[in-house]
This record gives C-alpha cells, structure tokens and sequence, in this order.
C-alpha cells in the first residue's frame, strides 16, 4: 500500500497533525507535494540510489521530504538537530548527499555549514531562507503533483548514534523496489500491531530517529493519522491521548518514568482508555515501571528489540511479558543466537554476545572495518548487546558489551542497577558506570539526576546506597552516588554514557587500571 492510494480514496483525511500547531496535512496534500519533490529531485539529475541529506526538527514537511526521496528511488539521510556543524557536515559529507535541506529554526547551524559541504549541489531552506540557501518550496512549486514516470521505493540511510568515535550511515541493499512493496516492518504493524486505516497514532520522539521516522511512514501506508508531537512533555503526551482518542503510539522507557512521575490527580485527569497498542523500545524499560504502566493504561504494553541496522527483531506482547517479566520478546525477524568469546554458541540460560542470523543485510557506509566488526565468521551479525535466552527462546539483555564492568574479576550489568535506582521515588534519572579503583580495577558509581536537586547531598547518597543493598547483590551496588541536575540522554532515550566516563577517567589511554 502506499500514501498515492489513500489521496483517491480518501484525500482528505489527515495524513499528518502537528499537535502544538494543529498544522494538518492531508493525504492529497502529502502525496501531491511529495511528488513535486521527487520531481524536483529527478530535474536535479538525482537518479536512483543517489542521496539526500536533512536536518529538521519535527516540522509539518519533514514528511513531506521523506516522501518525495522514497518515491524518487533515492537514499535519505535524517540527521539529528542536536549535532554542532562539525558531527553533521561530517555525516552530510560522508553520506554523499547531492541535495541538503534545512530549515530557518536551525538557520544559526545552516549559517556555518555553507563552507563546509564542497560537494552539496543544491541548499534548500523550508520556513524562510538565508543567504546562501533556496526556498524548498519555491524550487517545487512548479513542478507536476503527478508520480514520476520511474517511481520506485528508495530507502532511509540512517547514522548509528554512538558515543564514541565517528557515527556511521548504516546502508540497506534494498533499493529501487516497484512502488509499494511490502517489508518486514510493514507486515509487523499489519500482523503484530493490526495497524489499519482507522488508527491515530500518537509520535512523541524526534522524527529524525529510526523507530518514529519509520513507524510514522508506515503507518501512513495504513492510511493512518499520525499526530507528532513537536516536542514531549509527559502530562501534554496524555492530553493529546484523550483530545484524539490515540490508538497507538511508540514510546520509550523514560517517557513511561516522566509520566509516572507526575502527581497521581494529574495521572488520573486524562482519559486514555483509547489506547490499544503501547509500544516501547530503544532502551530496556525497568520491571517495576512497566508493571505500573500496565497496572494504569491496561495489558496494552508491546516491547521490541532491534537496531537501525534492520539485522534482526525480537517482540513481546503484553500477556507474553506477564509471563515472561524482563524478556525483550522472540525472534520474528532472523534468529538469535548468544554466544561467548570464543564465538562458541551458549545454551538457555547463559548470557554472552546477541548475534542475529537469516535477518535483513546491511553494512556500514565507508567503513568496511566495521562492517566487517560486527558479524562473525558464521555470518551472524551483531549490535554490540549482551544477553540471554531463556527454554522458550525469549530474549533477555543485559547489557551493552562496552559498558560491563569489571571490579575484582566480577562482570556486573549496569542495566539491573539502573533499572533499582529508577524506581526510588526521589529519583528522576539514573545512570551506573564503573570508575577506576587502584584495587579492583573498577568501581560502581551511581550518577543520580534527583526529582530536585535540594535533595542532593550526603544524605540522599547513603540513602540509595542502603536502597541497593538491600535489593541487590553487595557486589553490585555503587560504592559512591554523584548528582547531576540532569544527565546527557537524547530525546530518543538513550543515555551517552561515554560522556559521563569520560569525566571520571579523564585522558588515561587505557580504561583497565
């Protein structure tokens, strides 16, 4: 199915609904103007598998443009608005992009990448200009709203967001498909999710993220509305459930905790009996939260583990979860093996590295090392996850690979200590990385962001202390706690650590002491 259907048959059904604004677009609107952009495209001498590249915060044309490169056949990178002009003419160059746009909100970033882009053809700007950049929408406008005569699927190009050394575009082979053609996540949401025309789908992460900028395109494919939300806020979020009547939404683990978090007569104002489908991923989501998720909104909480790279999917559902508490869901894309340094493959119960075999292929744009890095001499690939399987071949994780810490030859997760922590009521945020120790090589240390900094001190330090030790393992429990009045997290969910490592390990050139 594809967005041009839905412009006969229903073209004035909103496609998209911008929930601070109310800017709408409609099914017509979306299919026309991303025709003329994929006609501007193709006049440009973009042809298939060429590139463009974006930065743009979550705007009523963001989708627009998706559209216009998917129908022209072309690659599209989305590149995060967060970035300083070094990390995003990195990727825009690195990418390949012929065509770059922007829009006037990041007019100050536009400014400084004039430069910096020697092989960008054409600057566009939406929402205004700046010397040196075109009107997109003048540089369309003329163009037919009609389908290019050689339509066909092109594909996102995304970057992986790590925190250490320099991002890499993650490149899918499939490229060029007819027009509409179905994938793997599209018959997720058929099957799993039963995505239809009558969904509303509520988005309030960054669009430039792999889980919204494609769980937002395919649900368009349904004939959905999806109303993106410009920025979140945890009470505005269950508003905007109960003004729509939202359906379905995707979320992360610390949105669940900010909702929680609010007072228990705001909780209860809002009517979001509507929800059908909750789904959550990006980062594991703490037990105890996801039992009180479940406790207010209903059985309704669908979980999933993947990677931009598409090599594999693990999903749960609700009643799956109750019965399996932790796990991240089976395979239903590709299988998953666990296996430990030696590459040996290790039976249920045994945790070790999470490989995926018979999933989707892909490698890492200009970078054949790592490429090369993440899948084994089986051809398995790999994220970098630890993990387990249980008899029934549910997933668990455990940790990232590079975040485990060592202390006394003891291998300790800081996942289980992260997830504790975040369910002390004076705690908003948590993160737990090992620090150096002349003794045990490292420590466990607790960076705490507290529901208000008044609390932080000595007293709240001894306090969470006493709380881990008597939930958790001695052996695992931080020997310190530092507060922050707020940790380095991007809006998606995932917490740089690297940066808050760094503070405590300084310019050592090794991280074993």
């Amino acid at each position: 199915m594809h967005i041009r259907e839905f412009a006969k048959t229903m073209p004035d059904k909103p496609a998209i609904i911008m929930a601070g604004s109310g800017a709408t677009t409609t099914y017509k609107e979306l299919d026309e103007r991303s025709n003329q952009g994929a006609q501007y495209f193709r006049s440009k001498g973009l042809k298939v598998g060429d590139h463009v590249a974006f930065i743009l915060e979550n705007n009523p044309k963001f989708y627009e443009i998706c559209w216009a490169a998917q129908r022209a056949g072309l690659y599209y990178t989305a590149i995060s608005t967060r970035l300083t002009v070094e990390e995003a003419a990195y990727i825009i160059n690195d990418c390949g992009a012929r065509i770059f746009i922007t829009s006037h909100y990041k007019s100050d970033l536009a400014a400084q990448l004039l430069d910096r882009l020697p092989n960008v053809g054409e600057k566009l700007m939406i929402d205004g200009t700046i010397p040196g950049y075109t009107s997109y929408e003048e540089a369309v406008e003329n163009f037919p709203t009609t389908p290019l005569a050689d339509e066909c699927e092109g594909s996102d190009m995304l970057y992986s967001s790590g925190t250490t050394g320099r991002p890499k575009g993650i490149k899918p082979k499939e490229i060029g498909n007819p027009i509409g053609t179905e994938d793997n996540l599209y018959n997720i949401l058929k099957n799993s999710y039963k995505v239809t025309d009558k969904t509303l789908y509520l988005s309030p992460a960054p669009l430039y993220h792999a889980a919204p900028l494609r769980y937002n395109m395919r649900s368009q494919r349904f004939g959905a509305t999806c109303v993106i939300m410009e920025h979140f806020d945890a009470e505005e979020y269950l508003r905007l459930v109960e003004k729509y009547k939202i359906t379905h939404s995707q979320l992360v683990p610390t949105m669940f905790v900010r909702m929680l978090k609010l007072p228990e007569d705001v909780r209860k104002k809002y009517d979001v009996s509507s929800l059908q489908v909750a789904i959550h991923a990006a980062a594991p989501c703490p037990e105890k939260v996801k039992h009180q998720m479940m406790e207010w909104w209903g059985p309704i909480l669908y979980e999933y583990y993947a990677g931009t790279e598409g090599n594999g999917y693990c999903a749960v559902a609700p009643q799956e979860w109750l019965a399996h508490p932790g796990t991240v869901g089976r395979a239903i894309i590709g299988v998953v093996h666990i296996v430990d340094e030696d590459g040996t493959e290790l039976p249920a119960g045994k945790a070790g590295a999470i490989y995926f075999s018979d999933g989707r292929d892909f490698s890492y744009h200009n970078d054949p090392e790592r490429t090369a890095q993440s899948f084994n001499d089986k051809g398995w690939s790999t994220l970098g996850d630890v993990g387990y399987l249980d008899e029934e071949g549910f997933l668990y994780l455990t940790d990232r690979q590079t975040y485990m810490i060592i202390s006394g030859g003891v291998n300790i997760y800081p996942q289980e200590i992260e997830d504790l922590l975040l369910t002390h009521p004076k705690v908003y945020d948590a993160a737990v990385i090992g620090v150096p120790n002349e003794e045990f090589g490292e420590e466990v240390k607790a960076v705490i962001q507290p529901v208000d900094m008044k609390f932080a001190g000595e007293d709240l330090e001894t306090e969470l202390i006493e709380f881990c030790r008597a939930n958790i393992s001695h052996v695992k429990c931080p020997r310190s706690v530092d507060f922050d009045a707020e940790l380095p997290r991007h809006p998606t969910g995932k917490l740089y650590k690297r940066l808050l490592k760094d503070r405590y390990w300084g310019d050592k050139r090794s991280r074993i002491v």
